[in-house]
This record gives structure tokens, sequence and C-alpha cells, in this order.
């Protein structure tokens, strides 16, 4: 019992760190004039590192991607960790309401906010990662961001190309975070125009209960057939039936797109996300069709 309660509490004192971050820092900046805020609070969740999803995610993606322990051991070689002594810590950073509204209004090119979101709000999505590790380690717990590791890196998949070592978004899946949209953006509980971001701990969390039996249930294309609104809202042309055309959409997004942010906006960023907004899906899970 006491060891139940203790990891429950773990939970909470996890959750308050992220929240406060977010809430509190003045690093969650959009760092233009009005001083917005990148993100609004938090959702967070939490998934085993011997949880079997990250072997099937291995199994899916590609063996290059990392299950947690073998990213724990490479980071820390002299610990002699069970993949069962570690979580996963997985958030999501919903985009403010004032950036969506913005966003949604524009079809062809990203508004300023989410330009500066995908900049600044990533700068500070690293941040959190930074001091969630600090906090951790503060009190004797051995932890890493995966994303933050020299070890990590992209890699190409055969099945899905762009792939990574660690991805965000599946560690938020198998958190219990959210499922996938046609677009392969994340559809969670704040909806699909969001940031993720994980921690991977030596330290014992009750994991966050998966209310989903499918990758895709959360989708109205993919659930019940009907929305497609996603499609529309691509410029690229990379969405289809089908699905994300990954090639098309990384070409324009890191050509166009970028050469657009730096010319319109004055920061070097390259950002698009028209997907993530306009859609059923922008800011919670939808219930129907529009």
């Amino acid at each position: 019992m006491r060891e139940k309660m203790e990891a429950k509490d773990n939970a909470v004192r996890l959750e308050t760190v992220i929240k406060d971050f977010i809430c509190q820092s003045p690093e969650n900046t959009l760092k233009n004039t009005a001083n917005d805020k990148a993100f609004d609070a938090p959702l967070v969740g939490f998934s085993r590192g011997d949880d079997p999803i990250y072997e099937a995610f291995k199994e899916h993606v590609g063996p290059f991607h990392w299950t947690p322990l073998e990213l724990f051991n490479l980071t820390f070689p002299q610990m002699k960790a069970g993949a069962g002594e570690l979580t996963v810590i997985s958030w999501i950073l919903p985009q403010t309401a004032k950036t969506k509204a913005e966003h949604k209004k524009e079809t062809a090119y990203p508004s300023e906010s989410w330009a500066r979101a995908r900049k600044f709000g990533e700068e500070a999505n690293e941040s959190l990662r930074r001091h969630l590790v600090d906090t951790l380690g503060g009190a004797g717990i051995e932890a890493v961001a995966p994303v933050l590791s020299p070890e990590w890196t992209m890699k190409m998949s055969q099945r899905y190309l762009h792939a990574s070592t660690w991805s965000e978004r599946h560690a938020a899946y198998a958190s219990g975070l959210g499922t996938f949209g046609l677009c392969d953006g994340l559809i969670t509980p704040l909806g699909k125009a969001v940031r993720c971001g994980s921690v991977i701990a030596r330290l014992q969390v009750p994991a966050t209960s998966r209310q989903y039996k499918d990758h895709h249930e959360y989708c109205l294309f993919y659930s019940r057939g009907t929305c497609k609104k996603c499609i529309k809202r691509c410029p690229a042309g990379a969405l289809s039936e089908r699905g994300h055309d990954k090639l098309k959409c990384s070409a324009y997004v890191m050509d166009e797109m970028k050469e657009y942010v730096t010319s319109r906006f004055g920061f070097e960023a390259y950002a698009c996300g028209l997907c993530q907004t306009g859609v059923p899906c922008e800011s919670a899970i939808p219930l129907s069709a529009a």
C-alpha cells in the first residue's frame, strides 16, 4: 500500500512541476511585443518503461526506435536498471486560443503567432524538459529527455520514411494522451493543435490508462469515414484518404514555409500546422462529423 501511495504522490508532484513551469515560467512566451504565452496549461500522462507497446514501436517504426530502457542504458551505462523501474513522463502543450484563432484564418502560410510557437514555444518545451530532468536529478532520481540526448537522431523508416530514434507523439500515445489522425497529428483531449514532450525517469508512477483500443480511434475519417477537413487545409497537397505524404509535406515546410517565415516575420524557423486548425479535432476529441 505504501508503495502505491508513493507512486500516486509521484504522479501529483510531476504534474505540478510541469504545470507550474508552463503556467508560471517567463520562458513560456512567443517573444512578441505583447509577450503572449506560447502554450496554455498542459496535460500530463505516464507509461511504464516495460510496457510492450515500446517493443511494438520498434517493429512498426524501425529497429532504431528506442525502448525507454535502451535510452536509459545509453545515458546511464553504470546503472543496472530494469525496464519495470522506469516511467515515461509525457505531456501535451496546447496552443493558445488566440494562436489557433489567428492560424485558422490562414490558407497557405502560417500565422505569425503559430510560427513563433513553433520556434520560441519549442524552445520553452526544451527548457521544460531540462527543468524536469534537473528537478528529478536534484531529488537523486536519474532522468533523461530523449530528444535532447546527443544520441537522438532522425532516421529513415522502411514503412514510414522520415522517423527518429524517439517520437514524442508515440510516447504520448503510449501514455494515454491521444490517438493519431489522418495527417499523423496526435488528437488529444485538448485537441490536435499541440506540441508534445517527454522525459524517462527511474521512478515509479502509475501508468495512465489508454482509453482507446485503436491508434486512430479519435480521428473521424478512420473511425467513421467522415470529415477529411485536414485534406482541404493542407497547402502542399500532402494529405489524402491514403494518409500523409511525408516527403511532399517536408519539402513544402522546409523550403517554401521556412523562406516565408524568415522573410515575413524576421526570424528563421519552419512552420505549417494548417491541418491542426480549422478542423473538428483542433481543440478537443471530435464527437461527430461537422
